[in-house]
């Protein structure tokens, strides 16, 4: 019998490296020719998620069946954590980072789902995420509040505007007078 040792093929030996020859205590340049195997840089990890706006969907379903079987007005620090965290997550978003009023658009964002909570729309018997449910208020809350300031900006800039066009008709108006009367 062979052993299962002999069967393995004979590993190639490696070719020696070559190694730079120190002159004068510095080391002598690599040839770009050479192909000496450069290390690899070492693979970074997967960056951590950050969990300042992370809300647990088990949890949160928790803390809105206990408020609903409460029966009391008083939501409780970690439901009234959770919308924050919805809210403010939900305004780092790509769409919604640049704005000036973000503050505003989580507050109504806030509010919009303190009501929803406050009259019961959720229904867990359906089996459906809260997140999800919840996450949908506060974007349509956000939506609302770009319309809101849109419509602000363009009654600011039309005011601008009509103000623009009274101050040059007058001085238009006042210019032609002085050229037309006489000296």
């Amino acid at each position: 019998m062979v052993s299962k040792a002999s069967k393995k093929p004979a590993s190639k030996p490696e070719a020696a490296k070559p190694k730079p020859k120190k002159t004068d205590g510095k080391p002598e340049e690599i040839k770009p020719n050479s192909k000496e195997v450069k290390p690899k840089p070492k693979r970074r990890g997967r960056k951590k998620k950050n969990t300042a706006h992370y809300v647990n969907a088990k949890e949160f379903t928790a803390d809105i069946k206990t408020y609903y079987d409460s029966g009391t007005d008083d939501i409780g620090n970690k439901l009234g954590e959770s919308i924050y965290k919805i809210a403010t997550g939900l305004s780092f978003a790509p769409n919604f980072i640049n704005y000036s009023y973000k503050d505003d658009m989580i507050g109504d964002a806030i509010v919009k789902m303190f009501s929803a909570l406050q009259s019961k729309k959720f229904n867990l018997d359906t089996g459906n995420n809260p997140f999800s449910y919840f996450t949908t208020i506060a974007f349509h809350a956000f939506i609302n509040r770009i319309k809101k300031e849109k419509k602000q900006r363009q009654v600011i800039t039309d005011y601008q505007e009509m103000v623009y066009d009274e101050i040059m008709n007058e001085y238009s108006f006042d210019n032609s007078k002085s050229s037309e009367e006489p000296e």
